[in-house]
This record gives structure tokens, C-alpha cells and sequence, in this order.
């Protein structure tokens, strides 16, 4: 692939990943924003009760999901609502949502932060966006990075009736996607459905890269996802609340994008935030206009270094090891998802195996594999003795037909599309409120 060294252009005038020769370089740059910042925080009635003018980040405490859903909707805001350009929430499944809003100006600094990429969108490209769209802010930003870079977007919108998976397939082939952006879930969902329709990736042949984002993905299921669709996975992590926070590098780690948004680690047992190490990760974006966030605490579990790498950016890597309260306890044993996953995927690539699940008991992990072909009992039994082995919990492992955990009727399905309709023909069932879209 053609890698670039500080992939993407800069529109907003703000700092590009070239420009730091070393990290006392960059370390000034954040300590001279965070006055600013401070300040201008006390422009939102929240902070303005939290901050007393001149404080320092020392004595600023965390700020935490529940003081956004408390805050909910504009008790954040530190610009007049005249100046906001766009407002979305994540998920309000737990009483009130998290809001987050953002400027026009904004708006190009989110753009700059998607298109670092080491396999850049350009106006040759076609991107499929296969990510929520609704009020997420991810299949937004990447829509409208795509076409200020001018990339032709295909807006695949994944919780929209209007395009099932057999439509996805269909995009895929006929307007030779170039780029796609999605979690790493479906693009093998998108394998399966077609294998269904008759398609093997290998036809897919105009596919330059994957850009993933919204969970965690072992190294073996990454490998695995590369393999089938001949293209690079190129990892984004990121949150609604600032978007885009860190980016692979050509040498497949992840850096922090730190020159935008101050990064540091909090121990939850001594207090203590620290610059780098293992803990939850505390962000301080530097450039936040309509909501500005002091060491906003996101409770994802990361490992935060400022050492070298070959790429030669002088920005720090960034490992993120899971949330809290992820995992399951097998036989006195912590397991994570990750764990389990890293060995699925490093089964052989010709047993076919794209999904699966397992449910921790107290005893044994119980797992069951997708195997679409007749190697489903050494597949089970080869991956029993890799959990057994290597994580050193008591495995029952069994494989299941394909289409047991994700059923091919649904990847196969033309979904309706709400759209209503009044006047029927005589023939035509009336009961139906909805037209095929």
C-alpha cells in the first residue's frame, strides 16, 4: 500500500502530525493550550460553577458521563446556540442521553483528525459509510471528510431498512467501493452475505482499504478480515463526545492524536492522573469550541506511552486494553473478549469461520463456532485446546451449521422501507402500511 508520512491535509489551521521534531515539542504545545481552555470552559454553566478563573488542569477534577447526562441538554454549551452547527447523542439507554455538539470550525477540525489515514481518501475514491448515522456523529464525520477531500460517498447508512446486506453487496460490486468505513463486526458480516449471494471477496477487487472503528479487534481477526478481502484494516478509536482520538501509523500501532486532544491516565485506587502508563484513559481536548471537556473521564482502559516509533510521529502510542467491567470470570480466571476472539481467528482460514459466541460459566467457557464446512468437529476441538492451553480455563467447544448465529435469511432479506402509502388497487393488500423500498 502507498503509505504517506503525515497522511491528510490540514484545513482547519490547526497542528498536522508533521509538525513536532520531539515530544518536548509537543508537551509545550499542550501546556500553552490548556489556559485557553480552561478559560473559555468557564463559558458553560457547568464548568462555570467548577473552575475558579486562573486554576490550573492540577486542580480541575473529573468530569464523568453522568455529568453530561446530568447536564442534558445544553448545560455544556460555551457558545451562544446561534454559533452550533450540529448536535448529537450516544446512547440513551440508561436514562438521559450524552449529548455533544459542535461548531462549524469544529466541524473541519473533525474532518482533519478522520483523514489521517495511512491509505488517504481522495477524489478517486469511493467510500461506502456503513456506520450509524441518525444522531451518531461517526457516520456523519466520516460522510463529510470523505467529500471535502472529494471522495464520491455512498451513505450505507447500517441501522436504515433501506439498505440491507444483500444491497450492501450489490454497492460493493457495481460501483467498485474503493474504501469503507464501518466496525470490524461488518465487514465479515458483509462476507457472509456474499457467500449467499453467490459472490466471493475476491470479486470485490476494487477494495484499497477497510476503515474500522466502534470495537475492539484482536490482531488475529484482523489478519483474518485482511486476508479475505485483500485489503489493509485501518484502526480509528474515537468517541462521540470529541470524535476522532488516535489512528493506526504505517507500522500498525496506534498514536494518540495529542497535538489536539491532551491525553492522560488516572489511577481510580490512588487518584492520581499521570502523563503515561496503564489506566483509565482522561481526555482534555485543546480545541473544543461548543463543548469544552476538562479531563473528561471515558473509563476505557488503555496503556499511554510517549516513546518512539519507526513511523517517526512524535505523538504518543496508545493501547486500548477494554472498559470497565468487561470481562467475565471463568474458573478463578479474568477473560475478555479480545482473548477469546485472538484464538477463534487463528484457526485455519480454510475451516471458514466468521462467527461466533461464548458464555462464561463457573467452571468452563462453553464456545460455539460457525463452520460452514465438514471440519466443524476438528475446528471445535482444536480451538478447546488452544482456550485450555493458553488461557488455562476448561473449554467445551462445539460448532454449529452456518446460519445458526447469523442466519443467512437475514443476509439474504429485502427489507422493507417505511415509507407509507394510502391508495391501493383492488388486488393489493391494504394491511400493508409500507412499500418495498
Amino acid at each position: 500500500m502507498t503509505v504517506l508520512p503525515n497522511p491528510g491535509p490540514t484545513r482547519s489551521g490547526l497542528p498536522a502530525i508533521g509538525d513536532w521534531k520531539t515530544f518536548g515539542e509537543l508537551r509545550e504545545h499542550q501546556a500553552d493550550r490548556i489556559a485557553p481552555v480552561l478559560h473559555h470552559a468557564r463559558d458553560s454553566p457547568f464548568y462555570e460553577k467548577l473552575l475558579e478563573p486562573g486554576q490550573g488542569l492540577a486542580a480541575a477534577g473529573l468530569t464523568r458521563k453522568s455529568d453530561l447526562r446530568d447536564s442534558y441538554p445544553f448545560g455544556m454549551l460555551a457558545v451562544p446556540r446561534e454559533r452550533l452547527a450540529t448536535y448529537h447523542e450516544s446512547s440513551g439507554s440508561t436514562g438521559n442521553p450524552t449529548p455533544a455538539y459542535f461548531t462549524e470550525a469544529e466541524w473541519t477540525d473533525l474532518a482533519d483528525r478522520f483523514v489521517r489515514k495511512t491509505v488517504p481518501v481522495g477524489p478517486e475514491d469511493t467510500l461506502l459509510v456503513r456506520i450509524p448515522y441518525g444522531l451518531v456523529l461517526a457516520g456523519h464525520m466520516a460522510h463529510w471528510a470523505a467529500m471535502r477531500s472529494g471522495a464520491t460517498v455512498v451513505p450505507g447508512d447500517c441501522r436504515s431498512l433501506a439498505v440491507p446486506y444483500p444491497r450492501v453487496v450489490r454497492l460493493l460490486r457495481d460501483l467498485e467501493v474503493t474504501l469503507t468505513w464501518s466496525t470490524p463486526s461488518e465487514s465479515l458480516l458483509w462476507v457472509a452475505a456474499a457467500r449467499v449471494a453467490g459472490h466471493p471477496p475476491a470479486s470485490f477487487s476494487a477494495l484499497r482499504a477497510l476503515y474500522v472503528a466502534g470495537e475492539p479487534i484482536s490482531s488475529a481477526r484482523r489478519r483474518r478480515t485482511e486476508e479475505i478481502w485483500d485489503a489493509p484494516v485501518i484502526e480509528e478509536y474515537g468517541c462521540t463526545e470529541v470524535g476522532p482520538l488516535a489512528g493506526d501509523c504505517p507500522y500498525g500501532r496506534m498514536h494518540f492524536w495529542a497535538d489536539r486532544v491532551l491525553p492522560e491516565v488516572y489511577d481510580p485506587q490512588t487518584g492520581g492522573i499521570t502523563a503515561e502508563g496503564t489506566g483509565q484513559l482522561v481526555i482534555t481536548p485543546l480545541y473544543r469550541e461548543a463543548m469544552p471537556l476538562i479531563r473528561y473521564n471515558l473509563e476505557d482502559l488503555v496503556e499511554l506511552r510517549y516513546e518512539d516509533c519507526l513511523c517517526g510521529w512524535q505523538l504518543p502510542t496508545v493501547r486500548v486494553l477494554g472498559r470497565l467491567g468487561q470481562g467475565c470470570t471463568v474458573g478463578g480466571k479474568r477473560l475478555g473478549q479480545l482473548q477469546v476472539e485472538e484464538l477463534v481467528f487463528r484457526l485455519p482460514a480454510s475451516w471458514g469461520v466468521l462467527f461466533w459466541r461464548a458464555r462464561a460459566e463457573p467452571d468452563q467457557l462453553v464456545v460455539e463456532i460457525e463452520v460452514p464446512g465438514p471440519d466443524g468437529g476438528e475446528a471445535a476441538a482444536v480451538l478447546a485446546g488452544s482456550v485450555e492451553a493458553e488461557l488455562g480455563v476448561r473449554c467445551a467447544a462445539t460448532a454449529v451449521p452456518e446460519g445458526t448465529l447469523v442466519p443467512s435469511a437475514l443476509l439474504a432479506q429485502q427489507l422493507d422501507a417505511m415509507k407509507p402509502r394510502k391508495l391501493f388497487g383492488p388486488d393489493e393488500d391494504w394491511g400493508r402500511a409500507v412499500v418495498r423500498g
